[in-house]
């Protein structure tokens, strides 16, 4: 496999369209026979090694992360390795297996975030969005707003980037179709003092949540990132979401770890999943920053936002 692995850079990744690879052991006529005979065949390293391949190939094509495509799939072969299994259904026996150690990789402390607003006793619960322009911050928040409407909780918005010119327009356009109150200062303004502002008024006016945008921006601007931590230590917020898109790849792990690294995450939403294939890049931010992803955008529509579970992607990608 480590001579497999140094021709990666020579692999033609397959297009999002294309079928999942298949994964299958070759074992050999004696371990067969042998498990006729003894109720078992032993997984061997041998007979799994193409199999293995395939599947990091898979996850590779799938736009998990190289590091973590390797490291995953050496975890799975120590699992596997010295297992016994019926050598009519060894196929079905590794998929499964694959599937639920790749789970168990995936799996993060979960974040209920509707009952832990309703089981706040201080209100209101106050959400800072962070993310790069063009992620969908504000698309996220009004299909979050859809979403707790959905479930009796009211929420208003602070329009805290006043670093672009049309990101209070955008925000105020979408707040109109949900009715939703926005609280907003000039551009050019004090986002920690909007933010501040929208705490208050959530308070005076018994809302259940406040959702507070953020300036798109790069993890490199010092300047940003310091604009951020300001808002931070204003409205200590109860929860700090990063919204990225889920096609992006390594670029998204290295922003993400970069935010968290500067302000630090709580969990994540990722847009546009629909416009990706099978969404590997979830499985390498699960992996590597153990940060769960709270929802998924799967859609244009505001109802388009889905809780986000291991299976939905694991299932995409064997």
């Amino acid at each position: 496999m480590e001579q497999k692995r140094e021709s990666l850079k020579d692999i033609e990744i397959k297009s999002a369209s294309e079928d999942k690879r298949e994964l299958k052991a070759k074992v050999g006529v004696g371990g067969k026979l042998s498990g006729l005979i003894f109720g078992g065949v032993e997984i061997k390293e041998n007979e799994i090694s193409d199999l293995l391949w395939e599947l990091e190939l898979s996850l590779l094509e799938s736009d998990v992360e190289q590091d973590a495509a390797h490291e995953l799939v050496e975890q799975i072969k120590k699992r596997l390795l010295g297992q016994k299994v019926s050598a009519k259904n060894i196929d079905n026996f590794l998929n499964e297996q694959i599937k639920e150690i790749l789970k168990e990789m995936m799996t993060t402390k979960k974040i209920d975030l509707l009952t832990e607003i309703k089981n706040k006793k201080e209100k209101p619960y106050k959400i800072l969005l962070l993310g790069p322009n063009g992620a969908g911050k504000t698309t996220s928040i009004g299909k979050l707003t859809y979403l707790l409407e959905k479930n009796n909780l009211k929420s208003i918005w602070a329009a805290g980037d006043t670093f672009r010119a049309a990101a209070i327009d955008q925000l105020e356009e979408h707040a109109k179709k949900l009715g939703v109150r926005v609280i907003k200062h000039q551009y050019g303004a004090d986002p920690a003092a909007v933010a501040f502002d929208a705490i208050k008024a959530a308070e005076a006016g018994g809302i259940d949540v406040v959702l507070m945008d953020s300036a798109g921006r790069q993890e490199t601007n010092k300047n940003l990132m310091e604009e951020l931590r300001k808002i931070e230590r204003v409205t200590k917020p109860d929860l700090k979401l990063y919204v990225g898109e889920a096609y992006a790849g390594q670029g998204l792990l290295d922003q993400a770890k970069e935010f968290d690294d500067a302000i630090g995450i709580d969990g994540f939403i990722l847009t546009k999943i629909d416009t990706d294939a099978k969404g590997g890049t979830t499985i390498s931010l699960l992996y590597k920053l153990k940060k769960p992803i709270l929802y998924i955008g799967t859609g244009q529509e505001y109802k388009d936002f889905e809780k986000f579970s291991e299976e939905y992607i694991i299932n995409r990608i064997i």
